[in-house]
């Protein structure tokens, strides 16, 4: 699985298969959640809840399988180990806190719309907590896309795992 991961990419930038296959799950998992908004509006809460609950699990290993490495040994370090622009740094900081934030409100909700979150945490306004949290998953996306963009393209030396 390793050598897979760490192939070239199918988008033809400079990033490797995961980082490709983690840009194209992000933009599924964007129009999943948006479709379930969509059920939503058309009063179709079964649907809803279902791709919602999917959509914030695929998320969820998302971050866990692909995301946190790269961000821990590349962006984490002061040293900069893995050459990249200030740009991306920065941008990678920020995709992360607010991403950070998505994920674990997006998690919230899905389990609070799923009646598996304990008593004293059980919210009744679920327009809002919905609301707030599709809203942080898809600035967490767009800041995503621009990650993308500042760590593999016009960026001929990414950082690599050897």
């Amino acid at each position: 699985m390793n050598e897979l991961l760490h192939q070239p990419g199918f988008l033809g930038t400079s990033a490797n298969w995961a980082a490709d296959m983690t840009l194209a799950a992000s933009l599924l998992v964007a129009v999943v959640l948006t479709t379930g908004v969509v059920a939503a509006v058309k009063q179709k809460y079964g649907v809803h809840r279902v791709l919602q609950t999917l959509g914030a699990t695929i998320n969820a290993i998302l971050v866990l399988w692909l995301m946190v490495l790269p961000f821990r040994d590349f962006v984490a370090p002061a040293d900069n180990p893995g050459g990249l622009p200030e740009i991306a740094l920065v941008t990678t900081k920020i995709h992360a806190l607010v991403g950070f934030s998505a994920l674990v409100f997006g998690v919230f909700v899905v389990l609070r719309g799923n009646g598996l979150m304990i008593k004293p945490l059980r919210f009744n306004n679920y327009k809002l907590y919905m609301r707030i949290s599709y809203g942080l998953y898809m600035l967490a996306t767009l800041i995503g896309i621009f990650v993308y963009i500042t760590w593999f393209v016009g960026n001929p030396s990414p950082p690599t795992y050897n």
